[in-house]
């Protein structure tokens, strides 16, 4: 039998990771109810811990077949590209991918599937955006749709980033002004109401609390508080409103660091539970202060998967994976097989924007 979990509405049986149901309204939490996130959360240990760890052993502790998967950054702005390389080395089915605007990482776990669904496979998508941007759609997402491989929950950019918000204040949901009279009401799960303060009707979007968050960083200490210069991408929403969270950071400095600005620090070390000193974690995207994306390398892989979406030949996209993902044992490997010039020109391309990291 199931384990049973409590409710405000009382007991329902708990399904597989990513399907607590609310039993009274036959609503499905993608991912875990708020009860059951609270509960993890509340029983993590509070103290200062060093959470330092390889990539492979954070990877291998908390990504489970079936769970919900939040992935941090915003297109290709620190996308946590170094921890989805280590997923698709691992391997995990059924998983619900949860951002707010992403490009290269959702679209690598994709390509994955594509290439062995046995591997690696994805259920459910809840997004705001999944693409490229200046350089055209996602082919491998456009492929998953047209094939109906994935069932999807959209949002507006500020929808998503809300209902991480609402998660992140252990809500249900969260009221919002951007989804009502639209056709945004029609492809995703939230509800519209009748205030009940002004009769006006207003939209609520369902929070998004997933069971695991993945994200990079400018700067961290071994206890997982964590500094974020540039864009904050929805970073500290998703690592607050997930029950355990994977943090890579390009630089791991000192307690004291912390402790000279703390209000420099965006993620507290309660919401995280690995941290992996990993420079480039962002790599082929940008990391504000630390380097900029690189066109040329998000080409190479957008072309084979353009390759494959249009002809079926998957011949460029296995190379693709075979080369930069699975002959790497880290990300060290991954990066040594990209020209020092290459790195050295997207670290001046990023012009030396400020960060404080002392």
């Amino acid at each position: 039998m199931k384990d049973q979990v409590q409710s405000p509405i009382g007991s329902v049986s708990s399904l597989a990771p990513g399907q607590a149901r609310d039993a009274a309204h036959g609503f499905s939490w993608w991912g875990p109810s708020p009860d059951q996130a609270r509960k993890t959360t509340v029983g993590k240990p509070k103290g200062l811990t060093d959470k330092t760890t390889t990539m492979k052993e954070a990877v291998h502790e908390y990504v489970k077949d079936g769970i919900n998967l939040a992935i941090g950054g915003f297109v290709n702005t620190r996308p946590p590209v170094a921890i989805v390389h280590e997923i698709i080395r691992k391997g995990a089915k059924d998983l619900t991918l949860s951002f707010q605007s992403n490009s290269i990482c959702p679209e690598l776990l994709a390509g994955a599937m594509l290439l062995d669904p046995q591997h690696l496979s994805i259920k459910r998508v809840e997004l705001a955006w999944w693409g490229y941007e200046v350089i055209g759609i996602a082919p491998l997402f456009r492929h998953l749709c047209a094939s109906g491989m994935i069932e999807l929950d959209d949002y507006t950019n500020y929808g998503m980033s809300a209902r991480f918000k609402a998660a992140a204040m252990g809500l249900e949901f969260l009221p919002v002004r951007d989804h009502g009279g639209t056709d945004m009401e029609l492809v995703n799960r939230g509800k519209m109401i009748e205030s009940p303060f002004t009769g006006r009707n207003t939209y609520l979007v369902p929070a998004c609390y997933p069971d695991v968050g993945i994200l990079n960083v400018t700067a961290a200490d071994k206890h997982g508080n964590c500094r974020i210069f540039g864009a904050h991408c929805t970073c500290p929403e998703i690592a607050m409103a997930a029950s355990h969270c994977i943090v890579s950071t390009e630089t791991l400095i000192s307690l004291d660091s912390i402790r000279n600005y703390p209000n420099l620090t965006e993620i507290p070390y309660t919401a995280v539970d690995a941290v992996v000193e990993q420079p480039f974690a962002s790599y082929p995207g940008a990391c504000y202060g630390n380097y900029w994306f690189d066109m040329e390398h998000i080409l190479l892989f957008r072309n084979a998967s353009e390759e494959f979406r249009r002809t079926g030949n998957s011949d460029a996209l296995k190379e693709y994976y075979d080369r930069y993902v699975f002959s790497c044992e880290t990300h060290d490997d991954f990066l040594s097989k990209i020209p020092y010039r290459t790195l050295r020109r997207i670290r001046e391309m990023d012009g030396g924007q400020p960060i404080i990291l002392t």
